[in-house]
């Protein structure tokens, strides 16, 4: 290419020893023939392992326990929990505790089961509306002179 002959698509070349040509392997004792690479004898030598072997440990799929039957899992009542002691923080000077003032003061969350349990001493009557109580909670309430009535 002369010196001032500008460079153009046609003219570009891999560099020397960039493209080294495909090993075929298995094609004969000139290059990779016979093993082909792959050593001798043994699961490496051969086709391969299946999926999932282990090398003769129990597999996985056979340690897991078998996922079948019936669970009521899915269907139980899971309830956001309220104590006693939480409540005599939000509501100091008593009155009416309903769902919708706990989700207004953030002690539970919006669109749930709310459960109210008896950890913890009430001083103030409280008239607590709830989807559940605990008994140790209903009779708390009841002796600080509130009411506690379910949903």
């Amino acid at each position: 290419m002369a010196e001032n002959t500008p460079l153009r698509i046609h003219h570009l070349r891999p560099a020397p020893g960039a493209n080294k040509p495909k090993i075929r392997k298995g094609r004969g004792e000139a290059s990779k023939g016979k093993t082909a690479g792959r050593g001798t004898k043994g699961t490496a030598a051969r086709k391969g392992v299946a999926l999932g072997f282990e090398g003769g440990q129990v597999p996985l799929q056979r340690r897991l326990p078998k996922y079948k039957g019936f669970s009521n899992a899915l269907f139980k009542t899971t309830y956001q929990v309220v104590n006693l002691d939480k409540l005599g923080e939000l509501f100091p000077e008593g009155g009416d505790v309903t769902v919708e003032a706990l989700v207004a003061k953030g002690a539970v969350r919006k669109n749930q089961l709310v459960k109210v349990l008896g950890t913890g001493e009430i001083s103030v009557a409280l008239n607590v509306r709830a989807h559940a109580f605990s008994a140790s909670a209903k009779e708390k309430i009841a002796a600080a002179g509130g009411s506690a009535s379910e949903l």
